[in-house]
């Protein structure tokens, strides 16, 4: 599913939450960050708020986009767990968020626990380290 999102001096954030009570995986990718049309040449900071691994609730900037210099920062499918929101901290916008959300069921998920399951008839042998000559 993809993802979109702008953020403006009238609507500075943008929240992205699942349902509590779904069972599935939700990942959320963000793809690129940028300027859009009428925008003016000044620093807009777009910031993710998300929870840390104690539940507290962080506060990260992910870009600083401006007209002139960088009006655009691709983010290479920066992966989040919602619920996540997005916040332009400083500027005026609009800046445009654009990425994926994917979803994976638990019985989905049984594929990727394969992989690990390589025998060591699949995995070369590598001979010992040996010390080096002098």
């Amino acid at each position: 599913l993809l993802l979109g999102c702008e953020l403006t001096a009238s609507t500075k954030s943008y929240t992205f939450q699942v349902d509590e009570e779904d069972d599935s995986d939700h990942i959320l990718a963000l793809s690129v960050v940028c300027l859009a049309d009428g925008a003016k040449d000044e620093c807009n900071v777009v910031e993710v708020i998300g929870r840390n691994h104690e539940n507290q609730e962080i506060a990260v900037p992910v870009a600083n986009l401006k007209l002139s210099c960088q009006p655009l920062l691709s983010l290479d499918n920066f992966k989040l767990q919602p619920p996540v929101t997005f916040r332009l901290a400083a500027g005026s916008g609009p800046v445009h968020l654009s990425g994926w959300h994917r979803i994976m069921h638990r019985e989905d998920a049984s594929f990727e626990e394969d992989d690990d399951d390589l025998s060591e008839e699949d995995e070369e042998e590598l001979p010992p380290i040996m010390p080096a000559k002098k």
